[in-house]
């Protein structure tokens, strides 16, 4: 599931602060796959942190196969990307993980000044490599949907981004689509589609006719509340299923 969700790593395309988690907020899927309606959960999770004097966020997405579905298919990933929170810019992701096929296990650490990202594959060695960086900052493909909750766009409008997927780049847009109403395990919402595009030389899921679209709530809380993966095979969706807001700031004052 978050396998085939990673075919996109969406990221900002210039820098500007990072404000898509909050400190502690916690966000749970219920995936739905094909005639499964609860495949797995995706739990995201973000903290702040300090990394060589920097103020960061580490989101950390796991995903486990449940019930029936882990029966034919035991999948277990957990992954986690560093954001830096003044620039938005992702300095390191790791993900690692089991399936009936192979086990996964890699980082790719980011220098902007070089302009490359390290690639290390430790179970498939012959992968790891030094891969350029293009105009712009690579952030994963969680957090930059959830960002979208702070851009405030309306249908017929759309922002341009870079996608990053393992050890390749490609441009990416999204476009606000129309409002909807969700239902979820936590309620209905008037919200906003969002779909995003590969508009030039579509590759991975985009080139085989795969679509994403995610709902955000048009509330005070702008959740994202839905997600849907489609492709030739079948379409996979997650329903957010439970929420912790993050805790409110002691200021210090009585």
């Amino acid at each position: 599931m978050k396998k085939i969700l990673l075919l996109c790593l969406p990221c900002l395309a210039t820098a500007a602060p990072f404000t898509a988690f909050r400190d502690g907020e916690t966000f749970t899927y219920r995936v739905g796959f094909a005639i499964f309606t609860h495949a797995g959960d995706i739990t995201i999770a973000a903290h702040d942190q300090k990394l060589g004097g920097l103020d960061v966020v580490s989101v950390t997405t796991d995903t486990k196969s449940r019930g029936i579905v882990r029966g034919l298919y035991a999948f277990d990933n957990q992954a986690e990307v560093v954001i830096e929170k003044s620039s938005g810019r992702m300095m390191r992701v790791k993900e690692s993980g089991a399936d009936p096929k192979r086990a996964t296990d890699t980082e790719m650490v980011f220098d902007y000044k070089a302009r490359q990202a390290h690639y290390t594959d430790r179970v498939r060695t012959e992968r790891t490599t030094d891969i350029p960086i293009p105009e712009g900052n690579p952030v994963d493909l969680i957090s930059a949907l959830v960002q979208t909750r702070d851009w405030n766009l309306k249908p017929g409008e759309k922002r341009d981004l870079l996608v990053q997927f393992g050890r390749d780049f490609y441009p990416l847009s999204i476009y606000a689509d129309s409002y909807e109403e969700v239902r979820t395990p936590l309620g209905t919402y008037r919200t906003l589609l969002l779909i995003p595009r590969m508009e030039k030389d579509p590759k991975g899921l985009f080139k085989k006719g795969g679509e994403i679209k995610v709902w955000i709530s048009q509330d005070a809380s702008n959740l994202p509340v839905k997600m849907q993966l489609k492709l030739g095979f079948g379409s996979a969706t997650l329903s957010l299923s439970n929420y912790k807001s993050a805790p409110p700031k002691n200021d210090g004052s009585k």
